[in-house]
């Protein structure tokens, strides 16, 4: 069972390959001599964590397309595609954004939007979002997932990713450092085997438990998006209704790259890792009671 985003997989990536390549270059001047340049190994750890974030930001459309399986509808070709486009178009007219791209992929009941711009998004919905909901419930997950988009959501959670990125690097390479000049006593004017060993796997461990500060910001976001949609619907009625009929499906589940922005939670441990607070607390904040 998938549990981690895809975009937090790619962005982990991304680091990983910009600090071997920025090392190979010889890009690691805050190795000085016997020690660390604090000050330049944190401007450093910015540029590769910020770089990762945006990176993965800038792909995510075309990776959801490739990913789900996402078919763009562009010229709609029975009721049901006509329908989604202008329901989309008019929430987005609501919402003062340009048009999304509207998508279906084969999946039990989801949705997500995602994109780096707000007026270059994209919002897809599975066929078994369509089959089990109502047309007013699969109005108010479209008004959800353009109200992620209204909310800027996607840039917002990268800037977090970002900052959390940049700690992620800055105290793999402090440990890295460690383990290799004090454990393994390396007394090279160097970094030596255990330095990168070491790096490589604090930032695979760092960056999974920086997931979960990113997790509990998206499960945040959340909250406004459904707001959002309330909003956008001038009722909380469709969306809690919505809600209460995914708690009672089980939520298909999405893409990594698209969890934080879809419509599905988890429970127990992994509700940790989880970008969605359960269904229960969400319709309770519509209904005003958290």
């Amino acid at each position: 069972m998938k549990r981690v985003v895809l975009f937090l997989l790619t962005n982990l990536a991304v680091m990983l390959v910009l600090g071997i390549i920025t090392s190979l270059l010889g890009v690691n001047q805050f190795l000085a001599g016997k020690g660390l340049n604090l000050p330049m190994l944190l401007a450093f750890s910015a540029v590769v964590g910020f770089t990762g974030a945006i990176f993965s930001l800038l792909i995510s459309k075309p990776m959801a397309k490739w990913s789900t399986g996402a078919q763009v509808i562009d010229n709609p070709q029975n009721e049901t595609e006509r329908w989604l486009v202008e329901t989309v178009r008019r929430l987005a007219n609501k919402g003062n954004i340009g048009m999304p791209e509207v998508a279906i992929y084969e999946g039990a009941p989801n949705a997500f939007a995602t994109g780096a711009f707000k007026n270059s998004s994209l919002v897809a919905v599975s066929t078994g979002l369509l089959e089990s909901m109502t047309k007013e419930e699969v109005e108010a997950v479209l008004a959800h997932e353009v109200a992620h988009i209204v909310n800027g959501d996607m840039v917002t959670l990268t800037l977090i990713q970002g900052v959390v990125n940049t700690f992620v690097v800055f105290m793999s390479k402090v440990v890295g450092y460690f383990v290799d000049r004090v454990v393994l006593k390396n007394d090279r004017d160097g970094p030596g085997i255990g330095y990168y060993a070491t790096d490589i796997v604090c930032q695979i461990v760092f960056g999974l438990l920086a997931s979960i500060i990113v997790a509990w910001f998206s499960r945040q976001r959340e909250f406004r998006a459904d707001a959002g949609a309330a909003s956008l619907m001038g009722t909380p009625q469709p969306m809690m209704k919505a809600l209460a009929r995914l708690g009672g499906v089980e939520a298909g589940e999405l893409p990594k790259s698209m969890a934080a922005s879809g419509i599905s939670d988890k429970a127990g441990f992994m509700a940790l890792f989880s970008s969605h607070p359960p269904i229960e607390e969400r319709i309770a904040a519509l209904q005003g009671k958290r």
